[in-house]
């Protein structure tokens, strides 16, 4: 689909060859343009030629000389150049669908976009996806790609994702894959549907597939209270998280006895709720699937424990309040502790915060909303700064999911706000430094 132009950057290599504004670019180099991926991608040589259509489809053609991967200098009106791809599937174990009314429009859409995959690590299920999309993929060589699989077995996929399409749009998978196009798979398993002998087979199959499938992730599905009219689904418990942890352990021993790799791991949320010890950082070689929550917690421990060896011991008088999930509470309580002894006068209390929001089953921290932080915190002493990880905010950093802002939280609570990444350096950074935001 051709795509029109914006705006043209001052000085550019395009407003030096008279493109306009409202003009509509065909193709480079004979490859015709239809999103960002296509434009990004043949924009890069040194040498260009460019067929345009004027504001009256009068075609032309200009050439441009340019340093290489220098802009070529136009502007869209979305960073994608067109629509963003929506899902087609109606997966019984879909977040969204257990989302309450009255939240902010953009968080009941739902994404299936393959060039998300490629510009910010979002998972694709494969099911809106055609022949033409797939080869780009690979004449690209866009790599990796990350795959949201759940099953290889394409009649299970059927139902689980409620689309007929998913069990025969695994064939792009195996494409890709013999093209040597790097995948990232995860697997959102839902107690006695894919997990135990599905879950076998599924590793074996992806397994198989190695050194294409590079890392396997598999996450317990979420359940929210707001789950009326939906398939009925159950929560994993001590018990049945164990074995899941068991038989992705067993495989990833087998892998790497195989390979040399591990390959295939259980989102730290398995272990906590298995009350099984993390395993440590080494454990998840070049973390990557961090995004998917496998090894969150190994690698916040590694660093934070490598930054506080670095911290030399001082006087640090300071009170503040780190809010968290309740899953991992107990982790970073017991964390923090080198740190209280290494600074015996800074106070730094750690609070769980229930989500009563979307029901206590919802335990993990990126999803705790601001208005169970303000009631779970009103009128309590939080010392001099609130710490807040950044996990819980959207990407600008400003709104948690139920729209309270770092703002209002700061003017309810009385209370200065720090708000910290996923790292354990700037963890012990904001700790000890409070670097204030709000």
């Amino acid at each position: 689909m051709p795509v029109k132009i914006l705006s043209v950057e001052k000085d550019s290599p395009a407003q030096k060859v008279g493109i306009l504004p409202g003009e509509t670019v065909i193709s480079i180099n004979g490859n015709r343009i239809d999103d960002v991926l296509d434009y990004r991608f043949y924009e890069t040589n040194k040498n260009l030629t460019v067929e345009l259509t004027d504001q009256l489809q009068n075609p032309h053609t200009v050439h441009i000389r340019k340093g290489e991967y220098e802009s070529i200098g136009l502007e869209f009106e979305t960073y994608l150049m067109d629509e963003q791809r929506s899902c087609r599937n109606k997966c019984i174990f879909c977040f969204i669908d257990q989302l309450p009314k009255g939240m902010r429009s953009t968080l009941y859409f739902k994404d299936d976009d393959s060039r998300l995959s490629f510009l910010f690590g979002n998972y694709i299920t494969l099911t809106n996806m055609n022949e033409y999309d797939i080869d780009r993929i690979i004449k690209m060589h866009i790599t990796p790609i990350n795959i949201s699989v759940h099953t290889t077995n394409p009649e299970l996929r059927v139902k689980m994702m409620n689309n007929r399409f998913a069990g025969e749009s695994l064939r792009f998978m195996y494409k890709l894959a013999a093209a040597g196009i790097k995948i990232n798979a995860q697997l959102v398993l839902c107690k006695g549907i894919n997990d135990g002998e599905e879950l076998k087979r599924t590793l074996t199959d992806l397994g198989n597939l190695y050194p294409e499938v590079q890392s396997i992730a598999a996450v317990p599905v979420g359940l929210t209270k707001f789950r009326e009219g939906l398939y009925p689904l159950e929560s994993y418990d001590k018990e049945s998280a164990e074995q899941t942890v068991r038989i992705l352990e067993e495989f990833g021993d087998r892998f790497v006895k195989k390979y040399g790799q591990r390959i295939c791991y259980a989102a730290d949320e398995f272990y906590l709720k298995a009350e099984r010890p993390i395993p440590s950082a080494e454990f998840y070689g070049d973390f990557e699937q961090l995004e998917n929550g496998v090894g969150l917690i190994a690698n916040l421990k590694q660093e934070f424990e490598d930054a506080l060896a670095d911290l030399s011991k001082r006087e640090i008088k300071r009170h503040v309040t780190l809010v968290t999930g309740v899953s991992i509470y107990s982790f970073l309580n017991t964390l923090l502790d080198g740190l209280r002894i290494k600074c015996h006068n800074l106070i730094c209390n750690v609070v769980p915060i229930v989500n009563e929001f979307f029901g206590e089953t919802i335990n993990v921290t990126g999803l705790v909303t601001g208005g169970d932080i303000l009631k779970q915190l009103r009128g309590k002493d939080l010392g001099d700064v609130l710490i807040i990880p950044a996990v819980m905010l959207r990407r600008e950093g400003d709104l948690f999911l139920d729209d309270v802002s770092l703002e209002d939280l700061s003017k309810e609570l009385n209370v200065k706000i720090a708000v910290s990444p996923n790292d354990g350096y700037e963890l012990l950074n904001t700790i000890v430094g409070c670097d204030v935001v709000v």
